[in-house]
């Protein structure tokens, strides 16, 4: 792995963000009919810096806040949810050993990441007990089997993999270069929508792990701060909603303004003084700047809880799940609103598939499954009507 490491800033960090958006949006449409690896947008991400925007400055990265990380993630989710997404994942999984490794590990792989500016991915999925990890008899240990969700990985330099025990029922966390052989990509991700994140499955065949790459357990397990992870993975998910939703609406704004035909029965000029259109957008607006108010809500929480490290207690956590619950809830139902009802005001000409509108509300759809929207609601209602904290877990 060769040592690239472009300077960036937390004082600049939004400012490339945005140039990197608009660097990726040029060819955003024809990057989603094709499908395929993002390779092109991993390589912008690295080129830009923005790899190291979450690593604190004194392993070499530029020591950004959670809430600025989350900026970031937003301004990119604006050219493509997949991208969003792709960094949305890096951001948590860079700082994943901080959270849940044992004493050295954060340090240990900060360092590297700043180093040699690497790409993290992922295949965590926890309801996927395919993949099985056993100790081997030459000393530490052979996975075997398939994992599903691997987004990002095929085009990663490191990954964050999980695997069941024989006999266990938890997961091993282990971390693999792409270099390790015995794995392989199967290609099989062909979804509706974010359709660059090569997210489809792996297969594993006798792989090695060694045993310093196993990450935790935690030193302290009964701290609540190894689960914050979960919930800064979370908000990571909840800024790529709102970033596609941003970039529809303003996508749609400028179809809008310069392509829309008024209704004949409108007695108006123009598709910009058309009074329902001029509902349409502010009542999509209206949604998105409270969907992103109370976002910024739990990121600033999340910056919190973060700074406690262990001493964060299960109460102060489950205020902040309880945030980052509804956060998610409200910026999937605006998202997919947003998203869906630009149509409305550009016009059926905008349906062109040229456009490519469409993958706003696609990119949406298919990410915001990750978990359902309705047991977010439940676990805010829950603490609403019996004071009970979501449990910790992957999706809480």
């Amino acid at each position: 792995m060769q040592a690239t490491r472009p300077s960036i800033t937390f004082t600049d960090y939004l400012s490339v963000a945005t140039q990197v958006a608009e660097q990726l949006a040029a060819d955003a449409v024809n990057q989603d009919r094709e499908a395929g690896l993002p390779t092109a947008e991993v390589e912008a991400l690295k080129q830009s810096g923005l790899l190291l925007l979450s690593i604190p400055r004194q392993y070499g990265g530029a020591g950004a806040t959670w809430p600025q990380v989350y900026q970031a993630v937003q301004a990119l989710a604006n050219a493509q949810g997949s991208v969003g997404q792709l960094y949305a994942n890096h951001v948590s999984l860079v700082a994943a050993a901080e959270a849940i490794g044992r004493p050295g590990q954060a340090e240990y792989y900060y360092r590297l990441t700043a180093q040699h500016n690497l790409f993290w991915a992922n295949a965590l999925n926890g309801r996927d007990s395919r993949l099985k990890i056993a100790p081997a008899p030459e000393g530490g240990f052979r996975v075997n089997g398939v994992k599903s969700f691997g987004t990002g990985v095929a085009a990663a330099d490191i990954s964050l993999i999980g695997a069941m025990p024989e006999g266990g029922d938890q997961p091993l966390v282990f971390v693999l270069p792409k270099d390790r052989p015995g794995w392989t990509y199967n290609h099989d991700w062909d979804n509706i929508g974010q359709r660059r994140t090569a997210s489809g499955s792996y297969q594993f065949d006798n792989v090695v792990v060694n045993d310093d790459e196993l990450i935790g357990p935690p030193p302290v397990p009964e701290s609540a701060f190894p689960t914050l992870i979960f919930l800064v993975a979370q908000m990571g998910k909840v800024f790529t909603y709102l970033g596609v939703a941003e970039g529809a609406l303003k996508a749609a704004r400028n179809y809008t303004v310069s392509e829309s035909r008024p209704w004949m029965f409108s007695g108006v000029e123009s598709a910009s003084q058309d009074p329902y259109i001029l509902q349409q957008y502010g009542e999509a607006w209206a949604q998105l700047q409270a969907a992103i108010a109370l976002a910024d809500q739990a990121a600033e929480q999340i910056q919190m809880g973060w700074q406690k490290k262990t001493a964060l207690t299960f109460a102060e956590r489950g205020e902040i799940a309880v945030t980052v619950a509804a956060a998610k809830a409200v910026a999937i139902t605006a998202g997919l609103a947003i998203t869906n009802q630009i149509f409305d005001g550009m016009g059926a000409r905008a349906t062109a598939s040229r456009h490519g509108f469409d993958r706003y509300w696609r990119d949406l759809r298919t990410f915001t499954l990750h978990d359902p929207v309705a047991y977010k609601f439940r676990n805010v209602g829950n603490y609403v009507l019996n004071g009970e904290y979501p449990a910790p877990s992957q999706y809480s």
